[in-house]
């Protein structure tokens, strides 16, 4: 009878503790969720509450880019990754501008100019972004892209 006590007593402390910290992460995610749907936004920013500050990197993808869901969750992770990492790390950026031009003639010699441009753009960021976690993932509100949002704790100095 006692142990039955013990083990009443120690499932009720472990349940306690899980609904206080799923009750936090759900009412942060209801308020990032609020915030982008007032005004959609992609990239990384810093939100603070009370007690904690976040890094949040909010991604949005075309799904019929992607073949299967899984695939689509593992890049929107990896580019999740870079921009925090490039938020906290920095980066590098190169553009390189390729311009073709091509010169045909039809039957009666006119000749045609065709100007091709190719936009080369490189990002080099030196770093690595631990302790990102998907916060959670919805539509967007036109039901052609997925939002994802990722999120970091980060601690306050």
């Amino acid at each position: 009878m006692k142990n039955l006590l013990y083990f009443l007593v120690i499932l009720v402390s472990i349940k306690s503790y899980g609904q206080g910290f799923s009750d936090e992460k759900v009412s942060l995610t209801n308020f990032i969720k609020r915030m982008y749907t007032s005004k959609p936004f992609e990239g990384v920013k810093i939100v603070d509450d009370y007690d904690h500050q976040y890094l949040i990197s909010v991604i949005s993808l075309e799904k019929a880019k992607y073949s299967s869901e899984s695939i689509m969750n593992r890049v929107a992770q990896v580019k999740a990754q870079s921009q925090a990492s490039t938020f906290l790390n920095g980066a590098t950026i190169s553009m390189d501008m390729v311009i073709t031009t091509k010169e045909t003639k039809d039957s009666t010699n006119n000749v045609k100019t065709i100007v091709e441009t190719v936009e080369q753009i490189k990002q080099n960021s030196v770093g690595f972004s631990q302790g990102l976690e998907l916060l959670t993932n919805f539509d967007n509100t036109d039901n052609l892209r997925m939002v994802f949002i990722y999120i970091r704790e980060l601690k306050k100095e």
